[in-house]
């Protein structure tokens, strides 16, 4: 089904720089002057597996209506009028302006499914902007940088969720409602760990190329899944190994066609040779899953060929919690994809990932947890001045997100941010997800007022 999305906005907030990351090529003009973009653009974007019409529009200004911003300005309300959804795009860094709040209010009265995109968020830029653009009432801002090409795969899951029958694809459609969408999981891994092996054994035939040669899947190659009853989307990909062994060209896109899977993924299995488990390349391809903030599963792949020792599969959970800390408790399963050994406990942990990729805390029990954390365990003085954290609430999920509101956020160590963490992990069984934990301060009434000189 075809729709159409509008990209909305004040002037240079990145509208023409989203566009043209979506449609896959500079049809728009970009430059750091505002005004550069007066009428209407309309291109054939790509988002992930959504194919849909991205019109790009003039920044959005207060003025009169003969005006040339004024005539575009119209050309915007046309846009805003036609389309099915709407990118109402803010400049993350400066966070949001009085004409940001006034046309929030234009695009709540159109009554159209609204994705607020806080834009210019590289690195940990514009956090702070972001959590203040939730005032503009048009639900959870989606941090990105188009710029960057970092949080596309965010905005792809809000897009879903904001038109869910409209990106259904036709697969889909067929299967029922919008909540029994395939969950999708890419399975990664370095060269030859048996992915392809793996896949056929769930589906039930060869339908992946496999051989005892490293490297024979070279694209993301997605196959759909019915287990038990449950639709799944699993991403077949390339063995992902370091930079400095990627040497031709062929590969290195094969890599990049990995890395997208994984960004577009909600579930990520990571398979493990359970014969050298946790090699550099290992950890680096579960930090890359953590970083992305995808749920994560560990597999020990060609466990038919270990010899049956008891307690093996105990001392590599150990050995995993010794070298991935920053995924604690990451469920991981023994498989063969030759037997078809633990594939029902790999699907069964699949899916408990991805329901504590999508949990939600309640605010009363979340705060009740945090005073008694910090009571049990208060946060540090600092240079001789008591930290003050105040609440604490979930901002967002997939992965959860959870923002502390307290007194000079920037002072807080980063060892106290990790016993939180850990704490809520355990507290709320939050096993394997990434978390994310930002600190805010407390607005202060009397910030910026000058003080009198008597």
């Amino acid at each position: 089904m075809s729709f159409t999305v509008a990209i909305i906005g004040r002037p240079n907030v990145g509208k023409s720089t989203l566009f043209n990351r979506l449609v896959g090529r500079r049809l728009a003009l970009v430059d750091d002057r505002p005004g550069v973009t007066r009428d209407r653009r309309e291109g054939e974007a790509r988002l992930g597996d959504l194919r849909f019409t991205a019109v790009d529009t003039a920044g959005l200004e207060e003025s009169a209506p003969e005006s040339l911003s004024g005539r575009m300005r119209a050309q915007t309300e046309t846009a805003i009028a036609q389309a099915d959804a709407i990118f109402f795009m803010i400049d993350a860094r400066q966070g949001p302006t009085p004409v940001d709040r006034a046309f929030a209010d234009l695009v709540r009265r159109s009554g159209k499914p609204t994705i607020l995109i806080a834009n210019k968020m590289e690195g940990a830029a514009g956090e702070e902007g972001r959590l203040e653009a939730y005032a503009l009432g048009l639900g959870e801002p989606v941090p990105v940088s188009a710029e960057h090409n970092e949080g596309m795969a965010n905005l792809y899951d809000a897009l879903r969720a904001a038109l869910p029958e409209a990106t259904l694809p036709a697969a889909e459609a067929d299967e029922g409602p919008a909540e029994t969408h395939p969950i999708r999981v890419a399975i990664v891994g370095r060269p030859n760990a048996g992915k392809s092996t793996l896949i056929n054994r769930l589906v039930g035939e060869e339908r992946l190329l496999t051989g005892p040669e490293a490297g024979l899947t070279r694209d993301a190659i997605a196959v759909d899944l019915d287990w038990h009853g449950r639709p799944f989307r699993l991403y077949d990909t390339a063995g992902l190994r370091r930079k400095s062994r990627i040497e031709e060209k062929v590969e290195k896109l094969s890599v990049a066609d990995a890395l997208n899977a994984v960004r577009f993924a909600e579930v990520v299995v990571v398979l493990i040779d359970a014969e050298h488990p946790f090699e550099e390349q290992d950890q680096r391809i579960a930090d890359l899953v953590e970083q992305e903030g995808r749920a994560l599963v560990l597999a020990a792949s060609k466990w038919d060929l270990q010899e049956a020792k008891p307690g093996a599969i105990g001392k590599l959970r150990e050995l995993a919690a010794e070298k991935l800390t920053q995924v604690k408790d990451v469920p991981l399963v023994a498989v063969s994809g030759l037997t078809g050994e633990g594939l029902d406990r790999l699907m069964q942990s699949v899916m408990a990932a991805y329901e504590v990729w999508n949990k939600r805390v309640p605010t009363s029990p979340l705060n009740r947890w945090f005073e008694r954390a910090v009571s049990a365990h208060p946060p540090p003085a600092v240079s001789g001045r008591r930290l003050k954290l105040n609440y604490i609430t979930q901002a967002k999920t997939r992965p959860p997100g959870f923002v502390i509101f307290c007194t000079r956020a920037d002072a807080v160590p980063e060892a106290y941010k990790r016993y939180l963490v850990n704490s809520l992990r355990e507290a709320f069984d939050l096993p394997g997800t990434p978390i994310r934990l930002t600190l805010r301060e407390k607005d202060n009434p009397f910030r910026g007022r000058a003080k009198r000189k008597h």
